[in-house]
């Protein structure tokens, strides 16, 4: 691909702009050697302003949501876009969220290029599971368990009952949930059916992968082994 071509899907500028960096001697290799034009150079030699380039396509990225934000390129609220830099807007192609997270739930939230992927991940078939902590309104009777795992747990509106999904009471008032499906508000659905509310949704995990220590409102981008991993 052009170099300039290249700079520009990665969203850090119009084709214009990309032209600009390199006449103002932005782009070089990582000894400083200026770029030109009709340079052909390996993604992972580029340099803009001395730091390395953003990952090509197939990047993918963890986001510790923080309450308040909806999963939206536009949206009257905040977005989540607005914790990520603004050139991740601008990919060609785009950066979407893998499944949501409604504007309450906080937690781990993946984002990507890749269309594949993202597909591979929200498709009810790969069974992908998701673990969310749960804090109820009301405490939990105990049959919860038995109810969610049995696989005939049939929500309002819905006509085909969910999949088994495993529960841990973690306090008379908490939860920690695993589901393998993504249907619209299922937990808190999932919950009412039961006559609780819950208060509060925390996603944790997705797959294998953990937020670890990555503080609320910040990202990191996935290795190649994690992403393998999920």
């Amino acid at each position: 691909m052009r170099l300039i071509r290249l700079i520009a899907n990665l969203g850090y500028g119009s084709q214009r702009e990309v032209k600009a960096m390199l006449r103002a001697g932005r782009l070089t290799l990582a000894d400083g050697t200026e770029l030109a034009e009709s340079s052909r150079v390996e993604h992972a030699d580029i340099r803009l302003d001395g730091e390395v380039l953003d990952p090509p396509q197939g990047m993918v990225l963890m986001l510790n949501k923080p309450q308040g934000y909806t999963c939206s390129t536009s949206d009257p609220g905040r977005i989540v876009y607005e914790l990520l830099p603004p050139r991740f807007m601008r990919r060609n192609p785009v950066v979407a969220p893998v499944g949501r997270l409604d504007r309450d739930t906080t937690g781990l939230l993946l984002l990507t290029d890749d269309g594949d992927l993202l597909h591979r991940l929200t498709s009810p078939k790969h069974h992908v599971p998701k673990t969310y902590d749960v804090t109820l309104a009301r405490p939990l009777t105990g049959d919860e368990g038995e109810l969610f795992a049995s696989g005939t747990l049939l929500l309002r509106s819905e006509t085909t009952p969910l999949l088994p999904a495993m529960l841990k009471a973690t306090g008379d008032c908490s939860a920690r949930l695993t589901i393998t499906e993504g249907r619209y508000h299922q937990v808190k659905r999932m919950f009412a059916a039961t006559g609780n509310h819950v208060e509060s949704l925390h996603r944790s995990a997705i797959g294998g992968l953990g937020l670890g220590d990555l503080p609320e409102g910040q990202w990191r981008f996935l290795t190649a082994d994690e992403v393998a991993g999920l």
